[in-house]
């Protein structure tokens, strides 16, 4: 684990995204980086994918309540973000998203954070959905 790195668990709600934002602005504030298209391309896919799995996750087990974590971290090499859900599999194919059409309301959040990042991943393993997110440094 780099020094850098932090990691905090949060309910998945709409009030979270607010946290998260906040939590990945304090974070960056420690990498000394100056680079704003890093910040700006990993921002907008952790802020992307976090409110797809506030609004899109679903659980069996209701009295669990959903839940989501977020684990930052800079290497020599990159930025990761992992969020990681304890909601059903989520069925996506990251290979077939495309951008919504301008008049559709919705549908833009994996777009827009595959073409933010470097790297986009997901799987579901061991009950959670495992979303990682990238940008080379």
């Amino acid at each position: 684990m780099s020094p850098a790195r932090t990691e905090f668990d949060v309910p998945a709600t709409v009030e979270s995204l607010d946290l998260v934002q906040d939590r990945f602005g304090a974070w960056w504030e420690t990498l000394g980086i100056d680079d704003v298209r890093l910040r700006f391309g990993l921002e907008t896919a952790v802020t992307e994918i976090a409110g797809n799995i506030v609004e899109h996750t679903r659980r069996t087990d209701h009295e669990a309540g959903r839940r989501y974590t977020v684990e930052l971290d800079v290497t020599e090499q990159e930025l990761v973000a992992v969020l990681t859900d304890n909601g059903m599999p989520a069925d996506v194919d990251l290979a077939a998203v495309t951008m919504a059409d301008p008049d559709q309301e919705g549908g833009r959040g994996l777009a827009l954070a595959i073409a933010a990042l470097d790297r986009l991943e997901h799987r579901h393993e061991g009950g959670r959905n495992i979303w990682t997110l990238a940008c080379s440094r």
